[in-house]
């Protein structure tokens, strides 16, 4: 397994990619680190999974997610990939998508294992991580470097499948566009967030927003962001 492509990625929306190696129509999936569920949305509107728990540990986003009407085949809980509350063998698909490096170090045994307990013999992790690489890197690592985190994630993966808890399908890389349209937004996006306590110094968020306009025209950027897909299946005892 590879932490990093070593040939030339193309860009590519995250979407395209799951469409085509994941069986989504009339799946039964968890979704761990859903975030704002950009993407539980669109798979719940988009490709006609059976049912999708979507589980999320900070709150605030939670709430947000909680409040949504109009997916009625989506349950949002509060829970993370440590301890998910769902039964054995039940899900077709574990999604994990930029979430598995924020589990802590010494957790991150525990969250596979319940990958496993969660998956149906046979059935498809995907996890989705950031590579320490990229324009958008360079900006995100002057205030938050995650370099060990993700290293931390990928190594539990490796050690995932050395154990024979899981087999390796395929690892897919590509360049994920991140566009902010002015700095304020790229603030409100990456800084101003409710899932980690992100306190700047003036002085910090000014060498941040010179970093961000070393890249920028009119204000506007489109960064690239490396990614690897880690595809693994549950290997069935």
């Amino acid at each position: 397994m590879e932490i990093n492509a070593q040939t030339k990625l193309i860009i590519k929306k995250e979407p395209e990619l799951f469409r085509q190696i994941l069986p989504l129509k009339g799946a039964c999936i968890v979704e761990l680190g859903c975030g704002s569920a950009a993407l539980t949305r669109y798979i719940a509107n988009e490709c006609e999974p059976a049912s999708i728990l979507a589980c999320e540990v900070d709150l605030v986003q939670h709430t947000k997610n909680s409040a949504r009407t109009n997916l009625p085949n989506v349950t949002f809980v509060v829970a993370g990939a440590e301890s998910i509350p769902a039964s054995d063998s039940n899900a077709d698909i574990v999604l994990m998508f930029k979430s598995l490096h924020h589990v802590p170090k010494d957790r991150l045994a525990d969250a596979m294992s319940e990958i496993y307990r969660v998956l149906r013999p046979g059935g498809l992790a995907y996890i989705s991580e950031p590579i320490y690489a990229g324009d958008f890197n360079e900006i995100l690592r002057l205030f938050h470097s995650e370099k060990t985190m993700r290293e931390n994630a990928f190594e539990a993966v490796c050690n995932a499948v050395e154990e024979g808890v899981f087999e390796l399908v395929g690892q897919h890389f590509f360049h994920m566009p991140r566009v902010f349209n002015s700095f304020d937004e790229f603030e409100q996006r990456m800084i101003n967030v409710t899932h980690t306590d992100h306190r700047l110094s003036p002085e910090l968020l000014a060498a941040v927003e010179a970093r961000y306009n070393d890249f920028a025209e009119d204000g506007r950027v489109c960064l690239t962001a490396p990614m690897r897909v880690d595809l693994l299946r549950r290997t069935v005892a």
